[in-house]
């Protein structure tokens, strides 16, 4: 396999990786949000994880792409970066919501899987 398909897979691979951990948590921390006994240190870690993955999904992007020397639909940059945007800023209001962390979370991690089907819809590369 050459260098080329490799990091085309590894882009496909991440971009999955990363739609279902963020669905994954985004459940998760609803229902820690109504239910004590979910709010564990693992939902923690599984959030920093999953959206870490939208940040190596798009670094992988671009290096497949520019690699590859193909030009990325619009749409699928747009909503990738869009999903780089949501983070910091979900990153930047974690102290202000700090009651309600886990709705913030779990609307925010079913947010980010949400534009990640959206952009490999839209305009897979």
């Amino acid at each position: 396999m050459n260098v080329l398909a490799s990091l085309r897979n590894t882009h496909e691979v991440v971009a999955w990786s990363m739609v279902l951990l963020n669905g994954a948590t985004g459940i998760w921390s609803l229902q820690a949000h109504r239910n004590k006994q979910f709010r564990v240190s693992a939902l923690s870690w599984l959030t920093v994880i999953a959206q870490t993955m939208v940040v190596i999904h798009l670094f992988s992007g671009v290096a497949a792409a520019s690699a590859e020397n193909i030009e990325v639909p619009k749409f699928h940059m747009l909503y990738w970066a869009a999903a780089a945007l949501s983070v910091g800023v979900i990153y930047g209001y974690r102290n202000q919501l700090e009651s309600r962390k886990y709705l913030l979370y779990g609307f925010a991690g079913l947010f980010l899987m949400g534009l990640g089907i959206r952009s490999m819809v839209l305009g897979p590369i």
